[in-house]
């Protein structure tokens, strides 16, 4: 981003980690709604994670949370700052769902989890909306790192009890 140009924002810890917080808890509140609205679709979304937590478990804690760390990092870095700054250039406000619609398209599921590529494109508009608002990525960054590690967290756990 440095490179092109591009804004990373400006760090204003309060601000960001309050910023953070909320978008956690509403990706939380998103995907308990999902749950509820779409059981069967995230059923198999559920399974799908079990499966990935199966063939991760061997990399241990460590490594995981490297993975959420870098998977968080890149992914606010390439869609809300290098995608959403020349979308929004190009497209005004739609440039944020445009990212959105792309960042949902870039993480397919199988059919029977179509509920699953609903839910990222509605978590890559929150992304997109808070660094939008806020000028800055971190909100992003730190959220989607958490959301990722307990994604994670969660997969190789649910594994280990069974």
């Amino acid at each position: 981003m440095l490179l092109l140009g591009l804004p990373f924002g400006e760090a204003r810890p309060e601000r960001d980690l309050g910023v953070a917080l909320a978008l956690l808890l509403l990706l939380w509140a998103i995907e308990a709604l999902f749950h509820r609205l779409f059981p069967a679709s995230f059923q198999e979304v559920e399974s799908l994670h079990k499966a990935l937590g199966k063939a991760l478990k061997p990399l241990g804690k460590g490594p995981l949370l490297l993975l959420a760390l870098l998977s968080g990092l890149g992914e606010e870095v390439f869609f809300r700052g290098f995608l959403q700054s020349l979308l929004v250039d190009r497209f005004g406000g739609y440039g944020v769902l445009l990212q959105a619609l792309l960042f949902a398209l870039l993480h397919p599921a199988p059919l029977r989890a179509w509920a699953y590529p609903l839910y990222t494109g509605v978590a890559g508009l929150l992304f997109g909306l808070a660094y939008l608002l806020t000028g800055s990525l971190l909100p992003g960054i730190l959220a989607h790192t958490l959301h990722n590690a307990r994604g994670f967290y969660e997969a190789t756990r649910d594994e280990e009890a069974v």
